[in-house]
């Protein structure tokens, strides 16, 4: 029986070499997938630099596809599922990764330590869970913000905006990007936002880059009404804006998800939705590899396990060249894999 093609991005990586058994599979970068090279495809895995619509996918055959990622804002879901192609994402997958990104990002700005500091987590599902437990135990009062989640869980311990943003010291962001609805996340960080904040707060964008409205953040850090900023996502992605990466105090390229452990699990996740869908009978098992974020963590193993300081140095060597935009892309490409904590 002729077996179904799969299409898997490029930078999908630790694809097992058994998944070949069940599969006619074809490595493409993701700037060569065009709605040529998926049109006979039956299934894809991609990542976030693929944009799966009506303008890739219509006439194709593609059935499935899985995105090993968090996040599926680059796939129209509504104009997918409403023409037969089911999707998988890999909620939690980098959760941990995220997490020591914010943490190790903290105690470089704050190398005194973060004892008695009070954090803002904006968020609480995967990520901000991990971020708000971690603070915790490094000394920090805790403060959560989460109305969808308050909603569905009486009981549920949620500080309002307007009572955080005054005393937090920190505030980070841990949010989808959601335009309309109940609760919108797109621009939830602006001027607004801003002016509320306690003087001299921090500032943390790991989450989406369009949560965040880029002049306003801009003219916030340059009036003092934000005192640092730590910026991962950035809207425009990859061309960012130039100022904004001139104020920030820490500036990365779109990886803080980048572990090891959080590409081998999100890659799991995605194979083994595949392999369900088609029935086949083959799962991905991670070996060594944590289902999940460190129990308990101390100040010296963050710091051990990951500088962002370095990451930051080599952005900004980046931002002094023309094809700034090519070279942010290739950062984040060929980033090496760290491990978690």
């Amino acid at each position: 029986m002729k077996k179904p093609r799969l299409v898997i991005e490029s930078h999908v990586p630790c694809v097992p070499d058994e998944l070949g058994e069940y599969f006619d599979i074809e490595r493409i970068a993701p700037e060569d997938i065009t709605p040529d090279a998926v049109e006979d495809a039956d299934a894809m895995i991609i990542r976030t630099r693929t944009r799966c619509n009506a303008d890739l996918l219509a006439g194709s055959r593609v059935r499935f596809i899985a995105t090993a990622t968090i996040g599926t804002d680059h796939i129209d879901r509504q104009w997918c599922e409403s023409h037969g192609i089911t999707i998988a994402s890999a909620p939690g997958c980098n959760a941990p990764a995220v997490a020591q990104y914010v943490t190790a990002s903290l105690l470089a700005l704050m190398p005194e330590g973060l004892k008695d500091k009070t954090i803002g987590v904006v968020g609480v599902g995967h990520v901000g869970s991990i971020v708000a437990d971690w603070a915790a135990q490094l000394g920090m009062k805790v403060l959560v913000n989460d109305p969808p989640r308050a909603l569905a869980e009486p009981g549920f311990n949620n500080t309002p905006l307007d009572e955080l943003l005054p005393v937090a010291d920190v505030v980070t962001f841990h949010v989808p990007h959601i335009k309309g609805g109940d609760f919108p996340t797109h621009h939830i960080a602006d001027a607004a936002l801003f002016d509320k904040l306690k003087p001299g707060a921090v500032v943390i964008n790991s989450a989406r880059g369009p949560i965040v409205k880029t002049d306003d953040l801009v003219v916030a850090l340059e009036s003092g009404k934000v005192g640092r900023a730590v910026i991962d996502c950035w809207e425009g992605e990859p061309e960012i804006s130039r100022r904004l990466l001139e104020l920030v105090s820490i500036a990365t390229p779109h990886i803080a998800g980048y572990s090891l452990n959080g590409k081998i699990r999100a890659t799991m996740m995605a194979v083994n939705a595949l392999c369900e869908y088609f029935g086949v009978d083959y799962r991905m098992v991670a070996e060594g590899v944590p289902a999940g974020a460190a129990e308990y963590v101390t100040a010296d193993a963050i710091v051990q396990s990951y500088n962002p300081l370095d990451d930051t140095r080599v952005l900004r060597e980046a931002a002094g060249q023309a094809d700034f935009a090519a070279r942010f892309e290739s950062l984040r490409n060929h980033y090496d894999l760290r491990r978690e904590v």
